[in-house]
């Protein structure tokens, strides 16, 4: 009886450690995301399931060109998924459908490699604040994004995206494009 009783604390004991760990890690460092929406294909496509890393922004800024997920700033139970264009302190316009950034007086036509099609409508010229980024989607067709709701402040950001888990087909680790 006392070493039944023993194996049974022990696997308890066993069972709430792996409770805590799964718990730790899901809060601080990484939980799993499923896309929902054609928002951001070609890069993501809709039921693609990705992880997402919320450790590193709490050491360093997002960087432009990031895939980031989000609580939507409208309705913080929505989790939304988006590129990084516009950072902090800059000015964004989308013009000719050409998206464009300037900071320190220098403006930069963005090269988008990624984008589904070619063009990115709208006629847009924001500042950013300090703590605001401007966020697109891929499919900017098709796509709700800071061209319809504004900057997104760096308070509603998750994580950045760092692999996609299913279909294991397509399961690769993402890094953000270089400008």
């Amino acid at each position: 009886m006392k070493k039944a009783l023993w194996s049974l604390f022990e696997v308890l004991q066993t069972v709430a450690i792996a409770v805590v760990a799964v718990f730790v890690v899901r809060t601080f460092i990484a939980q799993p995301f499923l896309v929902s929406g054609a928002s951001m294909e070609p890069t993501f496509s809709n039921g693609d399931y990705l992880l997402v890393d919320e450790l590193t922004f709490r050491f360093r800024e997002p960087a432009r060109g990031e895939v980031v997920v989000f609580r939507y700033p409208g309705d913080d139970r929505s989790f939304y998924i988006k590129r990084i264009i516009g950072l902090p302190g800059e000015r964004v316009m989308i013009r000719n459908g050409t998206v464009s950034v300037t900071k320190d007086d220098a403006e930069v036509v963005l090269p988008e490699p990624y984008i589904s099609q070619t063009l990115t409508s709208g006629d847009i010229d924001v500042m950013l604040g300090a703590h605001e980024y401007y966020v697109l989607g891929d499919n900017r067709g098709f796509s709700f994004d800071s061209r319809s709701w504004g900057p997104l402040g760096d308070d509603h950001v998750v994580g950045l995206v760092r692999m996609r888990l299913w279909p294991l087909s397509s399961a690769l680790a993402f890094s953000a494009p270089t400008y």
